[in-house]
Parts: structure tokens; C-alpha cells; sequence
């Protein structure tokens, strides 16, 4: 039975070593005012609770009667990992039998492992027996992607190439980043850059009582502070992947402190003028002041009233639910998402999102700067960053949640939802070839349930970039879909995340893949990545953006190219069995960003330039490009960030392009 917070506070107290002098990343300025009030209702004074070993099973994270689990054997969509890991062991084993029957073997033979890196190094998957006849697949990429996938034909559709189903969960064990002897291969690139990756990292960490609680967002002495001295919530996620896949029991502590320290500023009450916010609403950031008066340490917490256009920040609480799912998994600890506490901020996150209201689609209504763009960007409505972050917070959560004290409830709920959601996206949010000519050649003014328009989108809306841009081979999820308004704008981080979380299925994660690599000069270019693509120009630029001088075209949210997100195409690559591709990436980044000083974005059509308002040595650039990396060098970290595909959602019928 988890232990009540008083308890694990009184325990924390007494066991609790004196704290070390207060690091330099503490603010300590009179200038910072804050109310009795405020200081009052916050958790400040209260240590952390300890969450306590599990005495279950380590290799299993499956609460006793939930209707979901965390295995350490979690099986992922595509089984090209599977395949590389299973016949890495094979040889392995093999080798290690023959070893001990002789030890005479030629000195010039390649190891198994030796052999595995080669292969991953060339694009190439294992393949399996029964393929070992098939004639190869002619190649039409550059990035020597494996075309010999193993596929199976539809029988719904005649002539359909499938990815064929797993290779099992025996298999899946193997993918488990902390396993001794796990398959890794190496990049080429400076080791320096990663040397100094880290050393960065940790001197951006924000202690709090002796504690590290987080990363400042940017470090750059030569630029004004404004907000980047403070902790944010998704800047952050980077950071813990990274902190999670270095197998330092240490750095895993910054991320438990994180966890806990947010779901203290969860319970705070928010007030923005004369209005209450939800109670479950995470914040945005935070940062650490010394109160002059108390003498101690106060933290400051931002959910919406300082930012830009005072929006609270939808994705915080999908984010904080994504890393605690990723801690749980790396860990096999689950003590902590147990913790009483832990399991309501959960539920107050949920039932923001699940509440019964007007809505007709089961998508969530979001206004702009909600998210990763926190700008007026044209984002309002539905858009796809948020609702892919929306459907990949659900699965995680019912993972975590525990079935007892009100947990049932929300897990029927959330199977609910997350059908409804999925085939809403899937359907109406897809864009392939076939798809938009079927939208340019929509009737308007329909009605009943027979419509083929259901939103009543005008074709002639349609941007001209649209038909270039859409190649034969591919598709992706358009920004946003709503009454007579189809945003057809790329988005990278919806796509990846509804890769990652397999909101899309599979074949339409492999038409996403195409697509990056058929227009990689528009999406990666010189400097990945593009987190919009195109870029709003002219009479667009003024109406969407209300003449934003901060983004203007191929710049900052308007088409910049961002370094951090070089970690979610990685895993996405990954899933999908390319990681020629994001090998490409990662040594596009090796290229510059260090030498550049880290900064936050580029600017230009191709990601060449410096963004002129660009932070240098900006945190979530120096972890994404750190998680790019553990990843590429152990595939089985992607387990701690995807999600296998639910077999029991239920899929629309698709039309089918050329990809397909």
C-alpha cells in the first residue's frame, strides 16, 4: 500500500542530509516581488515525497487489475528492430557456442556485434530465413533506406503491401536500453561535441533546496535573460529523455525531482486577472527565487498570466503524463506513478481534456499559442500538434493509471476517446494524392449524413503550394480541420508524435517517411529541422500572424529550422526502420551547431542562417541533438518514447495513393 505524503515527508526530513550551498543558476534579487498570498498557498516548504522500491516484480510495471500495463517486453509497431536484435542474438549465441568448442577461430573474422554495426551503419536490416530467396527490392531513395521489409498482402486489399505483424513479444525483451550487451552502433562525428553536449547539459540544471528540478531554457551571456532563466515544461522533455538514457542513477533523480516538483505547482491556485483556471493545469515554467524575507528559496510559476498572449499551455500536462510514462519504463520503478498523489494530478490533467461539453468531434478545441508555437501562428481550432499530444498522453495514462480510488472510470473513458479520436484523425486529417484530388474536386452546400464534404471545405481554399509540394509517394496529417477550413500547413511535430504514439497506422507512418524523404531539401535542408512548412508570406503573414516582427517568413515559428526537434525524427526513423535517414540528419547537425554556439533556431528557406533572435546555448538543442544520439547508437532507447500499436481501435476505411 503507497504511503501518504506526510509520511514519506517525515521520512525525507529525518534521513535528509544538509543541502549543499545554493548553485549559481538561483536568483538572488530584491527586485522579485512575491505576495504573502502567493507564497502561502504554494508547496514550497514541503520536501519531496520518496517514492519507495516496488516490491513487485522488477521485470514487470503491471498494475494488479488494470486493464493495461508497462512491460519491460512492450512490443512497437514495426518489427525491423525486432528482426536486427533477434538475429544479433542468434549470432551471438552461435558464436559463443562455437567459442567454447574451439578457440583456434580465424583471428580475422568479424564479431556478430562487429557485423550488426556494420549493417545498421549501410541502412541494411537482418532478413529472415524465409526471405533469404526473395529477389531484393530495387532501392529509389539516396539514404539506402531497406526496401526488404518483410510486407504481407491485404486481403481486404488485393495488391496492398502491409508491414507484416510482429515477430512476437518473446523477441521484445531485447529492446531494453539497460540490458548489458544490448546491439549499439556508432556514428561519425566529433566525440568532442558530445563531450561538451553534456558538460552543458548539467550546468544548465535549476536547483531547488539542494535539489535539481530542471534545465534553464537557455544560457546565452550575450542576450537578455527575459524568460529563458526559468525551467520550462516541454523544454524539458528533451532533457529528461537524455537524463533517462545515460544510465546514471543521478540523472534519473532530475527527472523524479521534475515530476514531483511540477505536480507541487499543480495545486497551486491559478489566477490570471479575475479568472480561475482549471485545477489541473500544469504550468508552463517556473523558476527559483530567494525571498529576502523568508530566507529561503520560493519558486515562481507561470501558467499562462506572463506569457505571450496570455495562453495557458494545453500541452504541459500531455508532456509531464508522456515523461513519467518514459521515467516508469526506464526504471521499472512504479512507486512513484502510484503515489496517491501522482494518480489524482493525472486524473485533474484527464479531466480537463475529458469533460462532457458542445463538442461534436472528439478532438480537443485549443486557441493559439497553446503549444510548442506559442504565438498567434493561424493555429486555432484543432490543431494536429496538440491532438497528437492529446492521443499519446491518453495511452500513456492508461498505463499508469491504477484501476481503484476512481481509476476504472477514467479508463473507460479514455478507451472511449482514444477510438473516437483516432479514427477522426485518420480520416479526415490524412492527405495523400488520392485524397486531394478528391478535396479539389469537393461540392459544396451539403447536408444529411450522405455528405462527402462533411466540413464543407471551398476547394478553390486550396493553397497553389499544396499541388506542388504533394508527391505521388506520400502523405501526412494536415495542421488543422475544422467547419469549411482545412489547414494543409506541415507540421512536424503532430506528424512525428502520431507516429511515435501510433495515432496513424502503419502504412500511413510509412507515406509520412516518404514524403520527408521526397521533399528532405523543403522539410531538413541545410539545418534540420522545419517545424512549419511553408512559411506565411505577404497578406497571409500580416492577417494569421497580426504583423508578428518575430515571425516573419523562414524565421522562429514561420518556417525556422529548429535543432531540438532532431530527436523526435530520430525516433520516428527509427520506428519506421530508416535510420539512414536520421543519420543523415544528425551529421547535417554535427556540422554547425556546435560551432554556432547551440542556438535555438535557424532562419531561411534551407535553415542556413543563425535565427536573428535565436538564444545561443539553448538547452533543448543541446538535448535533442543528445537524444538523437543514444538513440541512433541503441535503438531499444526508443522504447521509453513509442507506443505499439492498439489492435483493438478501430481502423477507417482509407483511400490509398500511390504509396500505398
Amino acid at each position: 500500500m503507497a504511503k501518504t505524503l506526510n509520511d514519506l515527508l517525515t521520512e525525507t526530513k529525518e534521513a535528509e542530509a544538509p543541502p549543499p550551498p545554493v548553485p549559481a543558476t538561483v536568483e538572488k534579487s530584491s527586485d522579485d516581488v512575491i505576495s504573502p498570498e502567493r507564497i502561502s498557498c504554494s508547496p514550497n516548504d514541503e520536501e519531496e515525497p520518496e517514492a519507495k522500491p516496488s516490491e513487485k516484480d522488477s521485470n514487470s510495471l503491471t498494475n494488479e487489475g488494470s486493464t493495461s500495463s508497462l512491460k519491460s517486453t512492450e512490443a512497437l509497431d514495426y518489427d525491423q528492430i525486432h528482426q536486427m536484435i533477434a538475429n544479433w542474438n542468434a549470432e551471438s549465441k552461435k558464436s559463443a557456442e562455437e567459442s567454447a568448442i574451439t578457440s583456434d577461430s580465424s583471428p580475422t573474422e568479424k564479431s556478430s556485434s562487429e557485423k550488426f554495426t556494420e549493417s545498421l551503419d549501410a541502412g541494411e536490416v537482418p532478413k529472415r530465413k524465409e526471405e533469404c530467396e526473395r529477389p531484393p527490392a530495387k532501392k529509389t531513395t539516396n539514404f539506402q533506406r531497406n526496401d526488404d521489409v518483410p510486407v504481407s498482402v491485404s486481403a481486404a486489399k488485393p495488391g496492398v503491401l502491409l508491414p507484416s505483424p510482429s515477430v512476437g513479444a518473446s523477441l521484445i525483451e531485447n529492446l531494453d536500453p539497460w540490458k548489458e550487451g544490448s546491439p549499439k552502433t556508432k556514428l561519425a562525428g566529433s566525440p568532442g561535441m558530445v563531450e561538451e553536449a553534456w558538460e552543458r547539459l548539467k550546468k544548465s540544471y535549476v536547483y531547488f533546496k539542494g535539489k535539481p528540478v530542471g534545465t534553464l531554457a537557455a544560457m546565452d551571456p550575450t542576450a537578455e535573460t527575459l524568460n529563458y532563466n526559468q525551467v520550462f515544461v516541454r523544454d524539458f522533455v528533451p532533457s529528461g529523455l537524455a537524463c533517462l538514457m545515460k544510465k546514471e542513477p543521478d540523472q534519473r533523480d532530475v527527472v523524479k525531482n521534475f515530476l514531483l516538483k511540477t505536480l507541487h505547482l499543480q495545486s497551486w491556485e491559478k489566477r490570471i486577472d479575475n479568472f480561475t483556471l482549471g485545477e489541473g493545469v500544469l504550468p508552463a515554467s517556473f523558476k527559483v527565487l530567494f525571498d529576502q524575507h523568508r530566507k529561503n528559496e520560493t519558486l515562481v510559476a507561470d501558467f499562462g498570466g506572463s506569457a505571450i498572449g496570455r495562453v495557458a499551455p494545453i500541452d504541459s500536462g500531455f508532456w509531464w503524463i508522456i515523461l513519467l510514462r518514459s521515467y516508469t519504463k526506464c526504471t521499472r520503478d512504479h512507486s512513484l506513478a502510484e503515489l496517491p498523489e501522482v494518480q489524482t494530478g493525472i486524473k485533474l490533467i484527464l479531466n480537463l481534456c475529458l469533460s462532457d461539453g458542445f463538442d461534436t468531434f472528439p478532438t480537443l478545441l485549443c486557441a493559439d499559442g497553446c503549444s510548442m508555437i506559442d504565438r498567434r501562428m493561424g493555429m486555432y481550432g484543432y490543431p494536429i500538434e496538440i491532438q497528437a499530444l492529446f492521443y499519446f498522453a491518453l495511452r500513456c495514462a492508461r498505463q499508469l493509471l491504477n484501476p481503484e480510488r476512481g481509476g476504472k472510470e477514467f479508463l473507460e473513458r479514455i478507451d472511449k476517446r482514444i477510438s473516437a479520436l483516432s479514427f477522426h484523425i485518420q480520416t479526415y486529417y490524412w492527405l495523400d494524392f488520392t485524397q486531394l484530388n478528391n478535396v479539389y474536386r469537393y461540392k459544396t452546400e451539403e447536408y444529411s449524413h450522405t455528405a462527402v464534404n462533411k466540413f464543407n471545405v471551398i476547394p478553390e481554399s486550396i493553397p497553389d503550394w499544396v499541388f506542388d509540394f504533394m508527391p505521388l509517394r506520400g502523405g501526412y496529417l494536415i495542421g488543422n480541420v475544422s467547419p469549411a477550413r482545412m489547414d494543409f500547413r506541415w507540421f512536424l511535430v503532430g506528424n512525428c508524435i502520431a507516429i511515435l504514439s501510433s495515432l496513424v497506422t502503419p502504412v500511413q507512418a510509412t507515406a509520412i517517411m516518404d514524403l520527408i524523404e521526397e521533399r528532405w531539401e523543403d522539410l531538413i535542408g541545410e539545418m534540420p529541422l522545419k517545424i512549419i512548412y511553408p512559411a506565411l508570406e505577404g497578406h497571409e503573414w500580416r492577417i494569421v500572424t497580426g504583423f508578428d516582427p518575430k515571425n516573419t517568413r523562414w524565421s522562429y515559428h514561420n518556417g525556422g529550422s529548429w535543432p531540438t526537434l532532431l530527436w523526435l525524427l530520430t525516433a520516428a526513423c527509427i520506428k519506421t526502420g530508416r535510420p539512414q535517414m536520421a543519420k543523415k540528419a544528425i551529421e547535417l547537425v554535427e556540422q554547425r551547431l556546435s560551432k554556432d554556439g547551440w542556438p535555438e533556431y535557424y532562419d531561411g528557406k534551407t535553415g542556413r542562417y543563425i535565427g536573428k533572435q535565436a538564444r545561443k546555448y539553448q538547452t533543448w538543442s543541446i538535448s535533442g541533438y543528445l537524444v538523437a544520439k543514444l538513440m541512433i547508437e541503441n535503438p531499444a532507447n526508443l522504447a521509453l518514447i513509442s507506443l505499439e500499436e492498439d489492435k483493438k481501435i478501430a481502423k477507417p476505411r482509407l483511400t490509398r495513393s500511390a504509396s500505398f
